[in-house]
């Protein structure tokens, strides 16, 4: 349970304000209980009682952010757009853009039970035919997501994404927001090697046709998914949609495959990000993950070295944006300082994998 006397406390959440405004939008209640819930590292998590209802609630984390990051309205729109496909999301039960209750805009949904697997597997999943599932399910509910009408449930092109030159622009987006974060952090070291890989990723980045245009999660890999209480792997909810948009598909597979370890691999460049419990007997491997996307969906995966890269980049990026953020005293989380040395070895990952020292 977080102490809800501390000072970051108190700077995400206004319980009294918080109050009153659940109470104009869902009626009076007599328990109410505010927890503040720390195992992400991007957008603050709260956790609300209301009565009967228990509330998930995402909001910005205070102080200075770089421009176009944690835009949780944006992750409710595309939430609320999904509620009646197949895509598993939890659901939605309002948004607020007035700063005058939190400081920031949020909203909230509906909190699901089951297991995030974050730090290592449940025992139920203990063993090699429930670890090949899980491999397999993040692959088929990735899919699902790649499967979706966009149009259909109201994310327009030129409105919610702009597919055109996606890939190119995600380049220029997680360049520009390193470029951010350097203002401060230069102070305390400088990541040279980051500017190689940027100039690589300029120099091989994807023609338009070269990948097809779909819906894209943003942030998709085994801890922003929820499994179901049952014995049997089975997806029940995927979480954090602020960076979701329509462009080239290929960014998730290469963000999901670039969290997943296999026991050939040297040691992971931010241990406080890594999970490797996917090492063990039954787990796919990546080849075999890609293998099952490109059955699922008919696309071809054949540039997997540049979204590998990109995505190992877009980790430096993130790290380098929290050391930020830890400098300037935006936030308790723990991990954050210890960006100071994962991100220049986050650079020598996405090197390694540039020159062939790394491969599938």
């Amino acid at each position: 349970m977080t102490d809800t006397s501390s000072e970051y406390f108190e700077r995400i959440v206004d319980e009294e304000s918080l109050a009153s405004y659940l109470e104009d939008e869902l009626g009076s209640v007599d328990d109410y209980e505010v927890e503040h819930h720390q195992e992400g590292h991007s957008n603050e998590t709260l956790f609300v009682t209301w009565g009967d209802l228990e509330l998930v609630i995402r909001r910005p984390p205070p102080g200075d952010i770089a421009e176009n990051a944690h835009d949780v309205l944006r992750e409710y729109r595309v939430v609320d757009a999904l509620q009646e496909t197949d895509v598993r999301v939890p659901r939605t039960v309002l948004a607020c853009d007035d700063h005058d209750i939190l400081g920031s805009d949020f909203y909230a949904m509906e909190k699901e039970e089951g297991d995030v697997l974050r730090d290592n597997e449940p025992d139920r999943f203990a063993n090699p035919e429930a670890r090949e599932q899980i491999g397999y399910e993040m692959v088929d509910r990735l899919v699902e997501i790649h499967n979706v009408d966009y149009e259909a449930v109201g994310l327009e092109e030129g409105d919610f994404g702009y597919p055109p030159e996606f890939t190119e622009r995600q380049v220029r987006r997680w360049s520009e927001q390193l470029t951010w974060a350097f203002e401060v952090t230069a102070e305390e070291r400088e990541v040279e090697q980051l500017y190689d890989v940027m100039n690589w990723l300029y120099d091989n980045v994807p023609e338009d046709d070269e990948y097809p245009n779909t819906l894209v999660h943003g942030d998709y890999k085994l801890d922003n998914v929820m499994f179901g209480p049952s014995d049997e792997p089975e997806i029940a909810a995927i979480f954090d949609w602020e960076m979701s948009t329509l462009g080239d598909p290929f960014t998730d597979l290469g963000w999901m495959l670039s969290y997943w370890s296999e026991a050939k691999d040297p040691e992971p460049p931010t241990p406080s990000l890594a999970t490797e419990f996917m090492t063990r007997e039954g787990y796919p491997t990546r080849r075999e993950l890609i293998d099952r996307y490109e059955r699922k969906t008919g696309f071809e995966f054949d540039n997997w070295k540049f979204y590998w890269v990109l995505a190992v980049y877009k980790l430096a990026g993130l790290g380098e944006m929290f050391f930020r953020r830890y400098l300037e005293g935006n936030s308790d989380d723990p991990m954050y300082p210890k960006m100071r040395d994962g991100v220049p070895a986050l650079a020598e990952r996405a090197r390694m994998i540039i020159d062939g020292e790394m491969e599938l």
